[in-house]
């Protein structure tokens, strides 16, 4: 059974979207603040967090930032806030979707639901390995010739969605669709920024991200340049 976080500062939010949850078959836990909500992740096993914006003390920006430090986990933001400006900060500093207030409870568990199965399928097998790459999908943790390598959930993101299409050329469209999600309100540049960070982080692996001119991406991961000389 999948679990989830809701974290809001109105028990009445936090009760419907526990029902809905629960009715969808989720276990859930809750938390009223974003302190709490901090402490509940690092000392749990959620699968997914709903996380609402405005709250007094720690506003649900600065919570999910302090997460990303230490966790992957999947967030949906809950916020009063229809900016596009808003819209975009969420989705920079780690996101997976964003849901505004008043909102449909029925449409809420279908995005979670929509967020599970995008994180579950970009998940190919336990382990993946290529030349000096190695992905260790359960721990979330990637490996360039056997070092540890920190990447943001982005850019975790952004590689395992390589992996699982390995060879298919990408457009960017489909990029920004599958990994930022459909409520993403963003551009280009934002996917071509987090590929060149994420090529930085993989080093001698960086190769196996081609840009199609014109489209988008392909990753190989066949590239020479990252071949593990042990098996040479």
């Amino acid at each position: 059974m999948k679990k989830i976080l809701i974290v809001d500062d109105e028990r009445g939010i936090r009760d419907v979207v526990k029902k809905y949850a629960v009715f969808n078959g989720f276990e859930v836990d809750e938390a009223a603040d974003g302190f709490t909500a901090i402490d509940k992740v690092k000392n749990d096993n959620f699968d997914l967090v709903i996380m609402d914006i405005m709250m007094p003390e720690l506003d649900g920006f600065t919570a999910v930032r302090k997460i990303r430090e230490f966790s992957n986990v999947p967030v949906i933001m809950l916020s009063a806030k229809s900016e596009s400006y808003d819209k975009i900060n969420a989705f920079e500093i780690g996101i997976d979707d964003y849901v505004t207030k008043p909102f449909s409870a029925t449409e809420l568990m279908l995005r979670v639901k929509a967020v599970l199965n995008r994180v579950s399928g970009q998940e190919v097998g336990e382990v993946f390995e290529a030349g000096k790459l190695k992905i260790d999908f359960k721990a979330r943790i990637v490996y360039i010739d056997g070092e540890r390598v920190d990447l943001s959930p982005k850019e975790y993101e952004l590689l395992s969605f390589f992996v699982k299409n390995n060879g298919v050329a990408l457009s960017r469209e489909k990029l920004l669709t599958e990994v930022w999600g459909y409520g993403y309100f963003g551009d280009d540049r934002t996917l071509d920024t987090h590929i060149k960070l994420l090529r930085k982080s993989l080093g001698a692996c960086a190769p196996m991200i081609v840009t199609i001119r014109g489209l988008g991406y392909r990753f190989e991961s066949d590239a020479t340049e990252c071949e593990d000389e042990s098996d040479e």
